[in-house]
């Protein structure tokens, strides 16, 4: 088993490099020193494409218009910054970038001519995780079964609303064996690692995009998520990421295990540099109108009115969770929420503490979902690929051993159960208005991504505070705050005393050396369906943590 193993990894990884190579003069050596990777890929760019990869994607798509610099200015740069992140991270998976160079001066050539873009993204690079399908591209998705077998002949939806948009696809990112994991491992290119602390994670399952975009190797990527797949990756990387409502952005088009579940369903989203991007990833998305290729998607144009902050209430009605009730967050996650509590209630917002309802209950609901077939289909890819599973997927799947899979009896009786746990948590947020000032409920739930930063590999152990979220199907963003710094002279608050055997893990992990340099982020959750009241309440969040900070 482990020679055929290796004779596939070794080919795939092999067939990486030989791309890769033609680019040689931008590779860079791994330092022997710092743990700190995230400045070392910028280290062979000029001063312009330093500039160029600082500014976020909104910002790029208007100059590459303005022509500032061209469409393959902006490509050499991401390029030259994307295969040092590799050599850093081991964050990508397929290569096309000799092929994004054709299109870029095509877009160059169509804006010189016509003095138009040919839409809202032209010229920008967007890379791409693994298992979302762009034709001609292999799509191994994380499994060694799968490699070679799966070049694709069409593109997924969102990808073809991202060429018709004009945006540039050059590499495609790493991804998890089984995808179900919040770790970056597989046995088909290896572990992924966080560019801030090389022993920690960058998450999963849309590592490989956390690791690049954090690396300035993209400036816009898009991941999926089905229990936190890219506000993970987007806390452990420090970055912007959403999780949208599922019905609402296309899923078309990708390539992983259960294929034709609906109990729990993932969706599609972008991580990037700044929330805007969020909002023009989004735009882009539903002017397509998607539902007309996709019908399980709501025929829901996005909202533009309600993106501004001026749609929303004078003051916003703001809950906290501290504690989820399962496991408590370490010291740096409670600090930055106590924070962002001072900072809103300093802005005049009416805040309020959020009781946890059910998370534990929650938790071993949707693993049900997750798991509906005791990950008999799981066992089967890994099987078929004759390979093994890494840490995390052993982990996962053990929440289903010895148990066989669910009737459609007891199938049709999880649903209930879900519905009536949504219906739970929605009669709960509306009678938060008892304990509001304007008595209405709260417009959004600010709360952590994770119980821990970033967590050494092979550790993640608790994902109530991104799945619980996906079981409710409401929407989410997560946001950067700070960096955190482990000095001698810090004083921690301590931790609570354990309740159950996965927060004593957890508890026992904190050693402020373990996270240092680790991105700290939050999350902000809104109403379903309201991802555009949701970035806009952003705004105003991150807007009173800046004037109180000043």
């Amino acid at each position: 088993m482990v020679a055929l193993v290796n004779a596939v990894a070794a080919r795939k990884q092999e067939d990486r490099e030989a791309k890769l190579s033609a680019y040689r003069e931008w590779r860079i050596s791994v330092p022997d020193g710092p743990i700190d990777l995230s400045q070392y890929p910028l280290s062979k760019l000029t001063e312009t494409e330093r500039a160029i990869v600082q500014c976020d994607a909104t910002l790029i798509v208007e100059l590459i218009r303005k022509r500032v610099y061209t469409a393959e200015d902006v490509l050499m740069a991401f390029v030259k910054v994307a295969i040092a992140a590799q050599d850093l991270t081991n964050c990508l998976s397929e290569v096309c970038i000799e092929e994004a160079f054709v299109r870029a001066r095509e877009l160059d050539q169509h804006l010189e001519k016509t003095g138009k873009v040919v839409g809202p993204l032209h010229g920008l690079p967007v890379s791409i995780k693994d298992h979302i399908k762009i034709k001609g591209l292999d799509t191994s998705s994380g499994y060694l079964g799968w490699a070679y077998k799966n070049v694709a002949d069409s593109d997924a939806l969102v990808v073809k609303i991202l060429r018709n948009a004009g945006a540039i696809l050059y590499v495609k990112t790493q991804n998890p064996q089984t995808l179900l994991s919040l770790e970056t491992d597989n046995n088909v290119f290896g572990r992924t690692v966080n560019p801030f602390n090389r022993d920690l994670t960058p998450g999963g399952s849309s590592g490989g995009e956390g690791a690049l975009i954090a690396c300035h190797g993209s400036p816009m990527g898009v991941g999926t998520d089905i229990g936190g797949s890219i506000r993970i990756p987007a806390a452990h990387c420090g970055l912007y990421g959403l999780k949208a409502s599922v019905a609402r952005l296309p899923h078309s088009g990708l390539l992983g295990s259960h294929d034709g579940m609906d109990a729990i369903v993932g969706c599609v989203g972008p991580l990037a540099t700044s929330a805007r991007d969020l909002e023009l990833f989004c735009r882009v998305m539903l002017d397509a109108k998607p539902w007309l290729d996709e019908p399980p998607l709501l025929e829901m144009p996005w909202k533009r009115a309600v993106e501004s902050e001026q749609s929303l209430p004078e003051k916003l009605a703001i809950a906290i969770l501290f504690d989820d009730g399962v496991v408590a967050p370490h010291p740096p996650i409670t600090k930055a929420l106590k924070r962002y509590k001072d900072a809103l209630v300093h802005a005049g917002h009416d805040v309020v503490e959020w009781k946890a309802v059910d998370h534990q209950n929650g938790w071993d609901l949707i693993v049900k979902l997750y798991l509906l077939d005791g990950g008999a289909e799981y066992h089967e890819t890994i099987k078929a690929g004759e390979e093994f599973e890494v840490p995390q997927t052993e982990w996962m799947l053990e929440h289903a051993q010895r148990r066989d899979p669910y009737t459609p009896a007891k199938i049709f009786k999880l649903n209930s159960e879900r519905e009536a746990f949504r219906s739970k948590a929605l009669a709960h947020w509306n009678a938060t208005s008892q304990f509001t000032v304007s008595g209405r409920p709260v417009d959004a739930i600010l709360c952590p991504v994770a119980p821990t930063l970033a967590p050494p590999h092979n550790t993640t152990r608790w994902w109530g505070y991104t799945s619980h979220w996906n079981l409710l199907d409401l929407p989410a963003v997560v946001f950067p705050v700070d960096r955190f710094k482990a000095t001698e002279s810090a004083i921690y608050s301590p931790l609570p005393s354990s309740r159950n055997d996965v927060e004593d893990f957890i508890h026992d992990q904190w050693d402020p050396a373990t996270y240092d340099n680790a991105p700290i982020c939050l999350q902000l959750v809104g109403r379903r369906h309201n991802e555009e009241k949701l970035l806009a309440m952003l705004k105003v969040v991150e807007k009173a943590f800046r004037d109180n900070s000043l």
